[in-house]
C-alpha cells in the first residue's frame, strides 16, 4: 500500500471483480465533530478506484496509470464507524479508463459518497 493508504489505515478485502477497501474510524480522520473529513473519504474513493483498475489491468503486467480528473459527490456525512469503498471500471480503452467508486458505511445501497475518475493508461 502507498503511504497515504497506510495513513488512512486502509484494509483490503479481495473480490472477484474489484477489491473492497475498508477505512476504520479513527479520531485523526475527523473533520467536523463526529464526522469523517471529506478528504479522507475522497482518498478512500481514489484508492478503491485505483484498486479496481489495477485488478482489471493485472493480466497486462507493468502498466502505469495517471489520474486525469476526479469528481467526488458527497451524499451524507460519514459517521464514527468503518467505511467501505469499491471501484468499478466502466470503460477500459487503450489510453483512457473511466472508473466509478462508491463509499458506504451500513449498506452499499446507501452511499455516503461517490466518485468518477478518468485515468491515462501508459502501456
Amino acid at each position: 500500500m502507498i503511504p497515504y493508504a497506510r495513513l488512512l489505515g486502509l484494509e483490503v478485502e479481495p473480490g472477484d471483480i474489484a477489491p473492497t477497501y475498508v477505512m476504520p474510524f479513527a479520531i485523526e480522520l475527523v473533520g467536523r465533530p463526529s464526522f469523517l473529513h471529506g478528504g479522507a473519504i475522497g482518498g478512500l474513493l481514489e484508492m478503491a478506484a485505483v484498486g479496481a483498475l489495477k485488478q482489471a489491468l493485472a493480466a497486462e503486467g507493468d502498466v502505469r496509470i495517471k489520474p486525469i480528473n476526479l469528481t467526488v459527490d458527497y451524499m451524507r456525512g460519514g459517521r464514527d464507524k468503518p467505511t467501505r469503498a469499491r471501484g468499478t471500471v466502466t470503460r477500459l480503452g487503450t489510453r483512457v479508463a473511466n472508473v466509478e467508486a462508491i463509499a458506504w458505511q451500513d449498506e452499499p445501497d446507501r452511499p455516503i459518497a461517490a466518485a468518477r475518475i478518468n485515468y491515462l493508461i501508459v502501456r
